[in-house]
């Protein structure tokens, strides 16, 4: 864990459980894309980059889930680099307890006030096309989180975020977050298109073919959809059609689960609704869900 993983002469990754992107800008001077999930991630990532002499200039964070922005500040801290994060990314990244806030949709309480929903707070500065290294290129990835993106290097690597899962990971987990599912099924759709030297997703192995996996994941997605609209084949409150999903592909519900499963359902069940495939009917003050 933690291993330099070369694929080019400057573009790396470091093998972490959500891959940082390392690319080398000239012999001395290194950004990252994500930081990984909290502080002792950043320190490790200090001292790969110490051992090789390799000067950090900045951190270009895809999305501000807190896999990805938790070792942000200690390294900002240590390195003085600065800190990139896309749209309204930047202002979660800054101000970390809006992520467990959205999940739970209040205030959330101290169970899920953690480094595994809720980062520590670092000074990130909007992301734009201008203050990327000369040859990026940016990828919008819209659709797991907000503004979420991805990157394509001057030597044609694509690091991709976590716009797709494993197979071993839909399999294990099969419901993974997502915010809004059109947009997620858009960003697959065009993902599917493209062709690079290698991918890099954050959460699946780095490979030179993409195709097969976005479909798979493509797939999962139509699944869940399919067994949500069973579900409502009568009126079902949104805890009812959860607590049946977690039934059907036995999952183990606790606080982190119920915030994370819980949105994504929340956001298939907005999709379907606008799809015109579900009705929602308010029943002795209930909100109700009935297939179309």
């Amino acid at each position: 864990m933690y291993e330099l993983i070369s694929i080019t002469e400057k573009s790396c990754y470091i093998q972490s459980p959500a891959k940082i992107g390392l690319v080398r800008l000239d012999d001395e001077r290194v950004c990252l894309i994500d930081s990984g999930n909290d502080k002792d991630a950043g320190r490790k990532v200090r001292q790969l980059l110490d051992a090789r002499g390799w000067k950090l200039t900045a951190i270009y964070n895809t999305h501000s889930n807190a896999d990805h922005i938790g070792g942000n500040r200690y390294l900002q801290g240590q390195t003085g680099c600065k800190i990139y994060a896309p749209g309204i990314e930047a202002a979660f990244t800054r101000y970390p307890v809006l992520e467990p806030s959205f999940l739970y949709g209040g205030y959330p309480c101290r169970d899920l006030r953690h480094k595994f929903l809720m980062a520590q707070e670092s000074g990130a500065e909007e992301l734009t096309r201008e203050v990327l290294p000369e040859g990026f290129e940016l990828l919008p990835l819209p659709g797991h989180f907000f503004d979420m993106v991805g990157f394509r290097t001057p030597d044609d690597v694509v690091y991709l975020a976590d716009c797709l899962s494993s197979r071993e990971t839909l399999d294990k987990y099969q419901i993974g977050f997502i915010y809004d599912v059109a947009a997620y099924l858009d960003t697959l759709e065009r993902v599917k298109s493209l062709r690079a030297r290698m991918f890099v997703p954050a959460h699946a192995p780095a490979s030179e073919e993409i195709a097969q996996l976005a479909q798979d994941n493509i797939d999962k997605v139509w699944e869940i959809a399919g067994r949500i609209l069973s579900l409502c084949g009568e009126p079902r409150s949104f805890e009812e059609v959860l607590r049946r999903l977690f039934a059907d592909y036995q999952l183990t519900m606790d606080f982190q689960q119920y915030v994370l499963v819980g949105s994504t359902v929340r956001s298939y069940l907005s999709w379907l609704k606008d799809r015109g495939e579900l009705d929602a009917v308010f029943d002795d003050n209930r909100l109700l869900w009935q297939k179309k």
